[in-house]
């Protein structure tokens, strides 16, 4: 626990400008009367690191009457799976449960569905989840238990918005505290499970329940908001207060479980991205291990989205094993859970979190098959992973560059009418372009910025991190100095890390730049000159030699340069013209001295040799731009700007070739691989994809690490025609439909 408790620190400031740091501060203090505040965290089980497949059947009330036990348990069989995840209860139980209010299935009769599956995938030797859902309940549960239901804005209890027979409970209060509780101590008693996945259990939007009200009141003084501005104090106090609440509960249910089985765990759903509601750095302290619930992509998502997930956890959770949930079924928001992906976008899905690190787990919703087109493509998937699975245990990634995400940005960055929307933008567009430039990255958390997480990349790239701490910042700082370079992008570090606004930079000593006070946007028909006559060759500038201007952004910060500013900059600003009439569409500024790139360099020494840090700063959304418009222009200076600041240091990998690839480079305890999933579709960026497109010819390039006993390709089969260079392997790929892995056995 903290030796500052936030109990004090919601009570005794006004919460916004506050100068405590959010990276100083635990979030494992318990704000509540009745949470439970548990000390040490406890050991992993040591079943967690073993399972390298898993399969999930979620089953349906009237499953119990009409489900085949043997062709499920046959399935597992045959695709390999060693692990699983079975209902057990919560808003239905699938065992003869003695827990008052706790509704069995009505289908069940005299069967133990959960205690016949179980038994079942413990005779072929599997890791086994009991599943439960505690969302939902019934009108007796109401009648008795009034408080348990979750109440509106308006001081109503709320009906479930999809099963109106049904109610939504309180997330926080005594239904999860209390009631939930006994139904994980009552399947792990009865069963002896091997950990307990809790889904849908972090509420269901604001409640104002009697309980919410009083704890939140009791725990930092404010009422629960009725605004979405995080500026707003009580706001501010409830998403820290939320946290705290269900990182108690997780504590709560934890250490239940282990009192009766010692070597199980409590693994609830939850986390991801920057907009996650809970804190991914207190999540890798306390996980043995998590799933990135991330089942399929909706809209316009590239199919890279599941492998970053991957690298999202990765950046909290180091090397404990993380899974990866996928549906196969579509993930729209008109929940066709019945429905079947295309086998295709089924199988590019799992493999771009298979190449980033994630361990495949399906999921299938009910135990009927309606439809059956999922079932050869995932046992095909599931028998390659197999039949390589020592060359998917990953020890560590390869990378050199990462893109730092931030997560109280999300939280408390203001906008016009909240949280700042499309505050993942920028990261989605470097991305993007580091993905087409086939450049391997790893992602970080920003409160994970200490020299010891970070001294193995060469680059930092900050997208747009509007709310950095002064500690944050330091850190920052130190990584430059230390011969880190960075590449970071328009509003970052102008806020604090509660969202409240600096009068200048955090970082406006490395950027080389001040706020001058302004910010602009959006801006229409702006440009950027590009300056080959004052910076002739620039690498900036690489591959724009024709270009004597581009396109600017759509938002940028007014900055002047700081006085010991050196370099020339490359890019200089065109400001905004009329776009109409046509007649008017002229600009009466063909050229200005107004920086919009800032570059330095910053001298260290590094075990005594002489290196140096790189800075790049754009004081505009070139990355945000970047993914609402895909301009090919912004994509190389993207490029550009990370490979100026590597400043010669080597990626580990480099593929050339046609094509969209995601290639990454990951060590194993005896071989090193790299993973090139062709992305090459038109339906990359709004799937779901018909068939795979083949690429041609790639050839690659990649850094040993050890004697070399053997080379081959694990997906297309056979060994590649090689060629060594000193330290580098030079690699020959014929072709690739949708995967292909290169192994590399090390002596």
């Amino acid at each position: 626990m903290s030796e500052l408790s936030r109990r004090h620190f919601l009570k005794s400031t006004a919460v916004a400008g506050a100068a405590v740091s959010v990276g100083q501060l635990s979030l494992r203090t318990a704000l509540g009367a009745d949470a439970t505040v548990t000390g040490a965290i406890p050991p992993a089980p040591t079943w967690v690191d073993k399972p390298m497949r898993w399969a999930q059947l979620t089953l349906v009330e009237d499953d119990p009457g009409k489900f085949d036990l043997k062709f499920w348990l046959e399935y597992f069989a045959r695709t390999k799976s060693d692990a699983v995840c079975l209902s057990g209860g919560g808003c239905v139980a699938y065992y003869p449960t003695k827990i008052p209010f706790h509704h069995r299935s009505a289908w069940l009769g005299d069967r133990d569905v959960l205690g016949e599956l179980i038994a079942g995938c413990r005779k072929l030797g599997m890791v086994v989840l009991a599943r439960t859902d505690p969302h939902a309940t019934y009108d007796d549960v109401q009648a008795a238990h009034p408080d348990w239901i979750a109440v509106t804005a308006d001081g109503q209890p709320r009906r479930h918005w999809a099963s109106p027979e049904m109610w939504v409970t309180c997330g926080l209060g005594p239904y999860n505290f209390d009631f939930m509780t006994e139904v994980k101590r009552e399947i792990m008693s009865t069963y002896k499970v091997d950990g307990i996945f809790i889904n849908r259990w972090e509420g269901s939007g604001m409640c104002y329940c009697a309980h919410c009200q009083a704890n939140i009141k009791a725990a930092t003084g404010f009422d629960l908001p009725r605004t979405n501005d995080p500026q707003d104090p009580a706001r501010k106090a409830y998403i820290v207060w939320q946290q705290e609440r269900l990182f108690a509960l997780w504590g709560h249910w934890d250490a239940a479980v282990r009192a009766i089985n010692p070597d199980s765990c409590v693994i609830p759903n939850g986390g991801g991205g920057a907009s996650s509601a809970l804190d991914m750095k207190h999540i890798g302290e306390v996980a043995p291990t998590l799933m990135a619930d991330y089942q399929a992509r909706r809209g316009v998502m590239p199919p890279w989205g599941n492998g970053k997930r991957g690298k999202e956890f990765r950046a909290a959770m180091g090397r404990k094993p993380i899974i990866g949930i996928f549906s196969v079924g579509l993930e729209e928001p008109y929940r066709w859970k019945d429905s079947v992906q295309n086998p295709a976008e089924i199988r590019l899905w799992a493999l771009d979190g298979i190449a980033n690190g994630l361990r495949p787990w399906f999921t299938k919703f009910a135990g009927s098959v309606n439809d059956p087109r999922w079932l050869k493509p995932v046992e095909e998937l599931y028998g390659w992973c197999a039949a390589n699975e020592r060359y998917l245990r990953n020890e560590r990634p390869l990378a050199r560059v990462a893109i730092v995400y931030s997560q109280q940005s999300a939280w408390f960055t203001p906008g016009d009418k909240g949280p700042r929307t499309g505050i993942e933008d920028p990261g989605l567009g470097w991305y993007q372009a580091l993905i087409e430039a086939r450049i391997p990255f790893e992602m970080v958390h920003d409160r994970l910025l200490d020299w010891e997480r970070v001294m193995h990349f060469k680059t930092l790239i900050l997208p747009n991190l509007t709310a950095l701490s002064d500690e944050q910042c330091g850190q920052i700082r130190q990584f430059v100095r230390g011969g880190g370079s960075i590449v970071a992008t328009h509003e970052t570090s102008l806020y604090d890390e509660w969202g409240v606004k600096r009068k200048n930079f955090g970082l406006a000593g490395v950027f080389g730049a001040s706020f001058a006070g302004r910010l602009e946007g959006p801006m229409r028909n702006a440009y950027l000159r590009l300056e080959h006559d004052t910076t002739p060759g620039h690498p900036l500038l690489r591959g724009l030699d024709d270009a004597p201007r581009i396109v600017h952004g759509v938002n940028r910060v007014e900055v002047v340069a700081n006085p010991e500013m050196e370099l020339p900059p490359p890019l200089t600003l065109i400001p905004s013209y009329p776009d109409l009439p046509m007649e008017k569409v002229f600009t009466k500024m063909p050229r200005t001295n107004i920086p919009q790139v800032f570059l330095s360099e910053q001298p260290a020494v590094i075990k005594g040799a002489q290196t140096r840090g790189r800075v790049v700063y754009f004081p505009w959304d070139i990355d945000r731009t970047f993914w609402e418009v895909l301009s090919p222009d912004h994509g190389k200076l993207m490029r550009n700007a990370v490979e100026w600041a590597m400043d010669g240091t080597a990626q580990p990998v480099v593929v050339t070739g046609a094509g969209v690839i995601d290639a990454t480079a990951w060590r194993q305890k005896k071989s090193q691989t790299v993973h090139l999933v062709n992305l090459t579709n038109p339906m990359m960026m709004k799937g779901p994809i018909r068939e795979f497109i083949p690429v041609g010819e790639q050839k690659v390039r990649l850094e040993i690490d050890g004697d070399i006993r053997g080379v081959k390709l694990l997906v297309s089969g056979g060994v590649p025609a090689t060629r060594r260079d000193g330290g580098w392997l030079e690699v020959t790929v014929p072709s690739i439909l949708d995967h292909e892995v290169i192994a590399v056995d090390l002596g």
